[in-house]
């Protein structure tokens, strides 16, 4: 279904630039809310980075344990300041029932109290565990699939690029949902989705502009791979990837090139623009259409790579 003419007044009016902490954690931990909430099983448990416990919460399929069923590691959105695993316990539990699939999220540390690169090496050092079998469940690596949206689609992208540097663990696949890969939201960037859809449609290109400076402790950290992953120059040996992207997204353009570096240098990549889609569909439950046709997609894209 289109976005009608009243409708595109009303994202208009709710697009606007600027971003104060708390109060967008506020407004993200509505997501939080779950009128058709579903009974699930979880088990919290934690993973060392250092010396710092990271949290994280595993979401089982069915009610009885399994060590057989592979395993998505999930990096939650936000900007890489909002969110939490509580927000995304919805579509979390979702995605274990529609892919029996355990699904492993991670409570990294936001940003600005904890910037680049400490979010990211949580996410890291988390991978690495259970890549590695030093985790709760016997897990098989060949099983496990990299899967984030937005921050979490960048942080499964850097994830992949240096368990290929540090050649420890090796992602077989990875999901990228309207990931933000790119550094520069400016009225310059190269990128027309930026220009096009960075006014109007909920994420503007000036909150992304202030996200990128939340999460940077410098700024030379924006010219690092691992922040902004299309600063990358060399794209061999990466996962099996599936890239979603959303029509009317400042982010749509980058996360499309970075399939086409991926594919470019030899990797298996798919890459679908789902239609009349915004920045942040993926998180509104399996009711929403574009979420059960992300659905469809993810379970295509495995039924052909697992």
């Amino acid at each position: 279904m289109a976005i009608n003419h009243s409708m595109k007044k009303i994202l208009k009016a709710l697009s606007f630039d600027g971003i104060e902490v708390e109060a967008a954690r506020h407004l993200a931990s509505l997501k939080a809310i779950d009128p058709m909430k579903i009974f699930h099983k979880t088990i919290d448990y934690k993973i060392y980075n250092g010396d710092y416990e990271v949290p994280v919460r595993i979401y089982l399929p069915r009610e009885k344990v399994t060590e057989d069923l592979p395993v998505f590691l999930f990096f939650h959105g936000g900007g890489w300041v909002t969110d939490c695993i509580d927000n995304y316990e919805r579509i979390c539990a979702r995605l274990a029932s529609a892919t029996e699939h355990i699904v492993v999220s991670v409570e990294y540390r936001l940003a600005p109290e904890h910037p680049f690169p400490t979010g990211f090496m949580d996410c890291y050092a988390v991978a690495k565990a259970i890549y590695t079998n030093r985790f709760i469940l016997n897990v098989n690596p060949q099983r496990i699939t990299l899967i984030g949206d937005s921050a979490g689609g960048n942080l499964v992208a850097a994830v992949s690029l240096k368990a290929r540097d540090d050649g420890i663990f090796k992602p077989q696949r990875q999901i990228l949902i309207y990931p933000a890969v790119n550094n520069d939201y400016s009225e310059t960037s190269r990128f027309q989705s930026v220009k096009d859809c960075g006014s109007d449609y909920l994420l503007t290109a000036g909150k992304m502009r202030d996200y990128i400076d939340f999460y940077a402790s410098r700024e030379e950290d924006k010219k690092n791979k691992y922040f902004a992953p299309l600063m990358e120059t060399d794209y061999r040996t990466q996962p099996d990837t599936l890239i979603l992207t959303a029509e009317f997204d400042p982010l749509r353009d980058e996360g499309e090139e970075y399939g086409k570096r991926l594919k470019e240098a030899g990797n298996y990549v798919e890459v679908h623009r789902i239609k009349d889609a915004l920045h942040g569909y993926f998180a509104l439950g399996i009711r929403y259409f574009h979420v059960q046709e992300s659905f469809e997609l993810i379970n295509q894209f495995l039924s052909r790579r697992e």
